[in-house]
């Protein structure tokens, strides 16, 4: 299978499109069309990566973080993503970054953190919002599973755990072909009555142009009569973070402890106790004090997350309990997801983990 066809399969289950707009995700550096002989999937494609990949006879690299996050202006190894860039190329190994696409992805990073606290009850802290569409397209009833069809193929009527969703009402239509038309039926300049259905679907915008192509191409009619609504609607199903909550509450001490023995910690930097007892819970993967409002919103007792400065703890106001339990640490099964999904999407590759530790932070004294 060539990179570009792989990349291709990859992405109609984590469109590149749901990722943060900062992000710098999809594929960094390789050629599109060589065939793929391995793959390695990694936390982040350092040197010592690059060079597991060699080994392995991989020659595509899966990362979660990107080592391309801002332009780079020459290639001369005198950094460590100058020197991992290069060695990639020099290879012929191809470095594909997943990033915040997984981080949103409703079953991405933040589901595995609350399946390992345990959560109940998850829901996504911060849904993305002015993401769904409206497609409302009129069609001869004849003609109505067969344009729906193609729809659905190219991604529309994906609602949560849902596909396929339509709507249709019946109506009656009229046209009059003009001069230089070629109408489906009906006579030039005679007002035609037709028997039409109205077909609604919902879909994400990142899939307009594939789905208004997909409509025009199995639509009969040569001038085709649609529209698009902008909806309010929140999407559920995506977003940064998620919160649930605890089976039994705690107390701050003990849910410290918890945390410390399910992530394997050695410290937990954290605000002021507050002296409430701990039942709902907000986290956030990677850096994630831009979630702290949100998880207030949503009256979560703790929030986890990485990265935390100094002052971001000040906006627990007694609160919530702000937990910092690190980047790396908030991150450590991302690897291990990945490696898992890929490998069952593609059983016929050679697909490796890295065993490589990329966490910069790994030392106590």
């Amino acid at each position: 299978m060539k990179l570009n066809d792989l990349i291709s399969d990859l992405e109609k289950q984590f469109s590149m499109q749901q990722a943060e707009d900062f992000d710098n995700v999809g594929l960094l550096c390789g050629n599109p069309n060589r065939e793929i002989t391995g793959i390695l999937v990694c936390h982040d494609a350092l040197e010592e990566v690059v060079e597991e990949a060699i080994d392995k006879n991989c020659n595509l690299i899966i990362t979660f973080h990107p080592i391309i996050f801002s332009g780079l202006k020459s290639l001369t190894g005198k950094n460590y993503v100058e020197r991992a860039v290069l060695k990639a190329i020099e290879n012929k190994i191809a470095i594909y970054a997943i990033h915040t696409a997984f981080d949103n992805d409703y079953f991405g990073v933040n589901f595995r953190i609350c399946e390992e606290l345990k959560l109940k009850n998850q829901q996504i802290l911060m849904p993305k919002t002015q993401n769904l569409k409206k497609l409302e397209v009129f069609v001869p009833k004849d003609d109505v599973e067969a344009l729906k069809e193609d729809l659905f193929a190219a991604g529309a009527g994906n609602i949560g755990f849902y596909d396929e969703c339509s709507f249709s009402i019946q109506g009656k239509g009229t046209f009059r072909p003009m001069e230089g038309s070629n109408p489906y039926s009906g006579t030039k300049n005679i007002r035609e009555n037709a028997d039409e259905i109205m077909v609604s679907v919902i879909f994400e915008n990142f899939k307009k142009n594939k789905i208004i192509a997909a409509m025009k191409s199995a639509h009969p009619y040569e001038e085709v009569a649609y529209q698009i609504i902008s909806l309010d609607n929140e999407n559920q199903y995506s977003g940064l973070g998620r919160y649930g909550e605890l089976e039994n509450e705690m107390e701050e001490k003990d849910f410290l402890n918890f945390v410390k023995e399910r992530f394997d910690l050695k410290v937990i930097r954290h605000s002021e106790f507050t002296g409430k007892k701990i039942k709902r819970v907000g986290v956030l993967g990677g850096s994630g004090a831009s979630g702290i409002k949100a998880a207030l919103a949503k009256n979560c007792d703790a929030y986890l997350t990485g990265d935390v400065k100094y002052h971001d703890f000040f906006q627990a106001e007694n609160r919530m309990l702000i937990c910092d339990i690190g980047h790396f640490e908030s991150e450590q099964f991302v690897t291990q997801q990945l490696f898992d999904i890929i490998s069952e999407k593609f059983p016929k590759f050679a697909v490796s983990k890295s065993e490589e530790n990329t966490n910069p932070v790994n030392y106590f004294f």
